[in-house]
């Protein structure tokens, strides 16, 4: 029983001090919103370049599974 109290007990410990972080980074996050400084590329270019890569990755892919369909047999030795 003991063992389960202190379980009990670690996972609350645990979970105000995660809190606890997150609340800072949020406060400062804030307090950096606030100041209109600069956090980098901007979320337009950086969903162009995510979904450019996703584009790519799905072109490559592709032409693999067409590359592999058609050199299958060659491929097995049949």
């Amino acid at each position: 029983m003991k063992t389960i109290r202190d379980a009990t007990t670690k996972a609350a410990v645990t979970a105000t001090v995660l809190a606890h972080a997150v609340r800072e980074r949020l406060d400062a996050i804030r307090q950096e919103a606030d100041q209109g400084s600069d956090r980098g590329d901007g979320p337009i270019s950086t969903v162009i370049i995510i979904m450019a890569s996703i584009a790519g990755a799905l072109v490559i892919a592709g032409a693999l599974a067409v590359l592999y369909g058609k050199y299958a047999t060659k491929l097995t030795g049949e």
